[in-house]
């Protein structure tokens, strides 16, 4: 079973993220696929729109708890420092996608999760959705460019309410927020965000050259995600090997903290 499901209708790229078990958290081989299928889309000059959605009603739980534990028992080693770029990679590819991007968000969407919904160029979220930074609440130094992510969206306050202080928000609430462009009912999200990325799939080659001057004119912050990618690296490695592998092992300590 792939890890990651391409489709492509109405010249509009369909990406699924396929591990429902796990609430389609990502690892190694579900981020590895996502960025092969995104060359696949910029490759192909008849698609227009992406959309990215996750299976089974969840949009993504962040990184896999086994990777994350085998992370925080080495985190300055290779493996670990790979281990974790493979994570952001899945992410920095889909925000550098060629053609304008729609995220489907159920359920919720958390740490790595959230971070690859704001890659999107759009969100629609479930009003019942909790979207949530979620990485100091479980002890763990912000990563992936969180903070430059955020303020793409929102403000400083309420990226430190939600990055820094760990508040999570429902749908309703990212939309006031400026997370997200609209809030519908959950089964009607990936409905609605297959409809706007339909809207740019009329006329693909005019739709990549006008997100591309978008992205352009509206300029990097003066921090670039890029930049900000490795500066939280290392804080959050550090904070990897604070926490130690073994409660990664134990989700249920987690919730209740």
């Amino acid at each position: 079973m792939n890890s990651v499901l391409l489709e492509v209708k109405e010249h509009v790229a369909v990406l699924t993220l396929n591990e429902p078990r796990k609430r389609n958290a990502i690892n190694g081989e579900l981020a590895t696929r996502l960025v092969e299928l995104c060359d696949r889309i910029d490759a192909d000059s008849s698609i227009g729109a992406a959309v990215i959605q996750g299976a089974g009603g969840y949009f993504c739980s962040g990184g896999d708890r086994d990777e994350l534990a085998a992370i925080s028992a080495a985190p300055a080693s290779d493996e670990g420092i790979a281990a974790t770029q493979r994570i952001y990679d899945a992410f920095l590819r889909f925000g550098r996608l060629a053609v304008p991007t729609v995220a489907a968000v159920r359920g919720g969407a958390v740490g790595a999760g959230m971070n690859l919904a704001l890659a999107a160029d759009v969100r629609v979220v479930a009003r019942d959705a909790v979207l949530a930074s979620g990485f100091t609440r479980l002890g763990v130094h912000p990563g992936g460019g969180h903070f430059t992510l955020l303020t793409r969206v929102v403000t400083p306050e309420a990226a430190t309410v939600l990055g820094v202080l760990g508040e999570s928000v429902s749908g309703e609430r990212a939309v006031e927020l400026g997370l997200a462009y609209e809030c519908r009912d959950a089964d009607d999200v990936e409905r609605r965000a297959f409809e706007l990325a339909a809207l740019g799939a009329r006329d693909p080659a005019l739709t990549r050259a006008a997100i591309r001057s978008l992205r352009a004119e509206a300029g990097p912050p003066a921090l670039t995600w890029q930049a900000a990618v490795p500066l939280e690296q290392s804080a959050q490695l550090w904070s990897f090997a604070r926490k130690g592998s073994d409660r990664w092992k134990s989700p249920e300590r987690a919730a209740n903290e």
